[in-house]
């Protein structure tokens, strides 16, 4: 019984230093941005590791021979990418872009299985309120989105936002808005568009202030949305009317900001 917990004890520590030796030689990567090649490595080196040390019946070699070729397999694909730009992207893919001069892509969000959902919640994760913002965004082959802002060329990739100068600027952007808006809230009662195509809605059903909020996704009405700013279908049917659209069905994403601006996406371009 001792000897058979020792010798278990002795392959898993073994393992672990045969692992973390292959993972040093494989390069250094983040987790988060491994190819699905080098994914597909690990994984099945830890998967060999974990037979090795269940059965301590086999030999030891019967493991590390595969795990080291494993390792050299993705040592010559790494060597022989850096020379071919064919084999890389053959090995990891392109990025594909999702978003350019505030259109959506839906041909790229279909191939890549990425939905309106995923890509708003990739945009609120970098301090990005509406898609008509964005200038380009970008799907790596990592799977992090790239973001690039209008008029302002910043860039980001994590998942904490925009630096701390960007949301000052919003913060800024915001305030010179509402000052410059404080003599003419009481002017229009009526609700309806103005002549620079903006909204006025009622901001106190407006819980998160900074959120567009989606009208149509999918072609599809969300009908609480509407109820929530006031609205109607025959209200939401004239705007995207002025938009060139006749239908809902025809509307991928359709939304308003708080400050009442709207945006629309078609399925078919226009």
């Amino acid at each position: 019984m001792f000897q058979h917990i020792t010798t278990h004890i002795f392959l898993t520590v073994l393992m672990y230093i045969f692992i973390f030796l292959s993972m040093r030689i494989m390069g250094k990567r983040e987790i988060g941005k491994l190819s699905v090649f080098d994914l597909t490595i690990s994984i099945m080196i830890a998967e060999i590791a974990v037979f090795v040390i269940e059965d301590i019946e086999r030999p030891i070699y019967d493991g590390f021979v595969p795990m080291a070729t494993l390792v050299l397999i993705q040592v010559l694909v790494a060597q022989l990418s850096l020379k071919s730009r064919k084999l890389r992207l053959l090995m990891d893919g392109k990025p594909s872009i999702l978003i350019s001069d505030g259109k959506l892509h839906r041909g790229e969000m279909r191939k890549q299985r990425y939905n309106i959902d995923d890509l708003l919640l990739q945009l609120r994760g970098q301090n990005i309120d509406s898609p008509a913002d964005v200038e380009f965004a970008i799907l790596e082959t990592s799977g992090q989105l790239t973001v690039i802002e209008k008029n302002k060329g910043i860039s980001s990739t994590n998942q904490s936002g925009n630096s701390s100068s960007s949301a000052e600027q919003k913060e800024q952007d915001k305030s010179s808005q509402e000052n410059s808006s404080g003599g003419s809230d009481g002017s229009d009662q009526s609700g309806k568009s103005d002549r620079s195509g903006t909204v006025k809605l009622p901001k106190h059903k407006i819980r998160y202030e900074g959120l567009p909020i989606p009208l149509i996704m999918d072609g599809k009405v969300q009908d609480e949305n509407l109820e929530m700013i006031g609205k109607n279908r025959f209200w939401l049917r004239t705007q995207i009317r002025q938009k060139g659209v006749s239908d809902f069905r025809e509307v991928f994403l359709c939304s308003i900001d708080h400050k009442g601006q709207i945006y629309i996406d078609p399925i078919s371009p226009r």
